[in-house]
């Protein structure tokens, strides 16, 4: 075993930060930064505007275009699996896991089998199609004690991305269009389980710089890394992390962003708190009367430390950016507000609207 690293939180946020592509120097290529942060998660809320724009917007700044977005999973630069985009190189460490599904899906998809194979013969024929145009012959329904209740398409087309049989090929919304899985994703070994699990640990490690062996799951993708990287210990937090040693002794510049509430930095709750510090809900599911920062607040991130959040929303029918609040979680010194309000400028620009604040 080798040495374990002692950091300060302060290296711990910096690395974090850095992985995630969010220092001083902006990346270019869409296409690479989606690389490096490993998935792009969607998320439809448009508050202010698709999570995965934002994300993007928080790297590239308004040069963004989504139109480019748009562009790449078309062409499948970028590629669609369980509601992320990712670069096509990567889907094989995915594809090693599919196909088991748990017990209850496995017997739903059974009894239903009449009704899997006309949605792939359909598809062998005359994919890509959009969900209106493929057969619904389910014989038993999909039941659940909420909203899924008799959405069989839905869940049997989820149950087929599962398998591996069936992937998104484009689109978004009602307007997904669905392929045969062998003709949208690579056509690429996939490695033994074991060997793509280690291997998906250390991308994760790498857009992460730092994180838990182990820790609590999460339905979308974990935010654990196994053994990947080396041990380290932060100051003044307990247990040990992983770190990724690319990011070991590199000197750091920060500046402000703004940031979607599904940004990855943010996944990890309690990385969250042991190593910024910071409170954090999307609070769009409480009543209004029950919010604190906004149905949407962007945490506000500046250099290595999350500062505050913004309360914001996108009227695109009055086209205005209208800025509610900037909650302050420490005092802002003048540099901090000049920066922040850059960023903020710097997104009305982006979404095309004019900026009103009442803040």
């Amino acid at each position: 075993m080798g040495a374990v690293h002692q950091l300060s939180r302060a290296d711990a946020r910096r690395i974090a930060v850095r992985a995630q592509w969010l220092g001083k120097d902006r990346p270019h290529d869409l296409v690479e930064t989606v690389r490096q942060l490993w998935l792009l998660q969607l998320e439809p809320t448009k508050a202010i505007a698709p999570s995965a724009e934002l994300v993007l917007w928080s790297r590239l700044g308004s040069r963004f275009d989504p139109q480019e977005l748009a562009d790449a999973v078309a062409e499948q630069r970028l590629v669609e699996v369980h509601q992320t985009l990712r670069v096509p190189e990567d889907i094989a460490l995915l594809r090693a896991e599919m196909g088991e599904l748990p017990h209850r899906a496995q017997e739903w998809v059974r009894a239903n089998n009449a009704c899997r194979h006309d949605i792939l013969e359909r598809l062998r024929a005359d994919g890509p199609l959009p969900s209106s145009e493929l057969p619904d012959t389910c014989v038993v329904p999909w039941a659940s004690s909420g909203w899924n209740d008799n959405r069989n398409l839905r869940m049997m087309l989820d149950r087929l991305v599962d398998m591996g049989e069936v992937a998104a090929a484009g689109g978004s919304g009602r307007e997904r269009l669905w392929d045969l899985a062998s003709r949208v994703y690579p056509d690429a070994t996939v490695p033994p389980a074991e060997e793509a699990q280690r291997l998906r640990d250390r991308r994760r490690l790498s857009a992460l710089g730092i994180a838990r062996a182990k820790t609590t799951k999460l339905p979308l993708e974990p935010v654990d890394v196994g053994e990947a990287g080396e041990l380290a210990v932060v100051e003044g937090v307990r247990g040990e992390w992983r770190v990724d040693p690319a990011y070991l002794g590199q000197s750091f510049a920060g500046r402000a962003a703004l940031l979607s509430p599904f940004d990855r930095l943010l996944a990890d709750r309690r990385r969250l708190s042991e190593l910024f510090d910071f409170d954090y809900i999307l609070e769009m599911y409480k009543p209004a009367t029950a919010r604190i920062w906004g149905y949407y607040a962007l945490p506000i991130l500046y250099g290595d430390r999350l500062v505050g959040k913004l309360d914001a929303t996108a009227d695109r029918k009055e086209g205005e950016l209208r800025v509610a609040a900037i909650h302050q979680d420490v005092q802002f010194s003048k540099t901090m507000t000049a920066a922040v309000d850059r960023e903020i400028e710097d997104l009305a620009v982006w979404l095309d609207l004019a900026l009103v604040r009442s803040d």
